[in-house]
């Protein structure tokens, strides 16, 4: 059966592993990132990796999952956030060709989770989606008849720098924004608390974390109802760490959608949350390498 080796490159996390053609996962780890060392030190250790890995397996190609805004065709960071300096402008794809003689398909990390949720999750199926991604930032992917829609330059969907009343997208409904609030509130430091702690004091009716969980579902159903007023899409599949809190967060953001978003329009608009959790990057990498190779029908 042949294999593939992802690799998920994150600000704070490199995971890694390998696949078989059926989608199963024979082995998954992880290493910091080490960001603030910068593009070429992260190159050379997803480089170490993939030849560690070559040790026990015989793949058939690299699928690399990537924070940043990717050039797919050619494999190349054309920007990174400062969290990772010096990465932008550098060709992923053709250093790890030349160094492990493997091919290799490099795609933004958001666009990943929105492939696996399209192939394996919770949009399987579906014609157009979009999937959000809510951490220290907000991420978009917009996929359209099974492709990532990437727009002129490759920058479509970036929708955590959309603007809306008071700021960016991402500077008010990210969940790292919620921790910040509520450090605020409580007058202690943001490294004392998590999103886990603030819904289970809210849980317990903790009014500071209510009321910030409030407000960042108040922003999050505003920016949702303005993508769909764009894309019309027939499904918008929340994701992040934070979206672990479904049970809690489904109905607040049902309610708020519905304020924003017309009837005629979230009639039609299904919203899930995302089914592949922490292996969505590598899982969407997989999916866009064969799509590249050989493509899916």
């Amino acid at each position: 059966m042949k294999e593939y080796i992802c690799i998920d490159i994150g600000g704070t996390t490199i995971k890694y592993g390998v696949i078989n053609e059926k989608g199963n996962f024979s082995r998954v780890e992880e290493c910091d990132t080490e960001a603030y060392q910068g593009g070429p030190k992260i190159l050379n250790k997803v480089i170490a990796l993939v030849e560690e890995l070559k040790i026990n397996c015989k793949p058939k190609g690299v699928c690399i999952s990537t924070a940043g805004m990717v050039d797919c065709n050619n494999g190349i960071i054309t920007y990174a956030a400062p969290l990772i300096p010096n990465y932008t402008g550098i060709n992923i794809k053709e250093e790890i060709e030349q160094h492990c003689h493997l091919p290799c398909e490099v795609e933004n990390d958001v666009n990943c989770a929105g492939l696996a949720e399209y192939y394996a999750g919770a949009s399987k199926g579906t014609k157009i989606s979009v999937c959000l991604t809510i951490g220290t930032g907000i991420g978009g992917s917009l996929i359209i008849d099974n492709k990532v829609f990437h727009g002129f330059s490759g920058s479509a969907c970036e929708i955590g720098y959309m603007h809306l009343p008071g700021g960016a997208f991402q500077d008010m409904g990210a969940s790292s924004i919620l921790v910040k609030k509520v450090a605020a509130l409580k007058n202690v430091s943001i490294s004392d608390i998590n999103g886990k702690y603030i819904f289970e004091q809210a849980k317990k009716g903790d009014t500071d974390c209510i009321s910030a969980i409030n407000e960042m579902v108040d922003i999050l159903g505003m920016g949702i109802a303005n993508i769909c007023y764009m894309v019309n899409p027939e499904i918008v599949v929340l994701g992040g760490g934070i979206m672990a809190q479904k049970e809690y967060l489904k109905p607040l953001i049902l309610k708020s959608v519905k304020q924003y978003l017309l009837g005629s329009i979230l009639r039609h608009t299904k919203i899930a949350f995302a089914e592949n959790q922490n292996r969505a990057g590598m899982l969407g990498a997989y999916y866009h390498f064969i799509s590249c190779q050989q493509p899916i029908r």
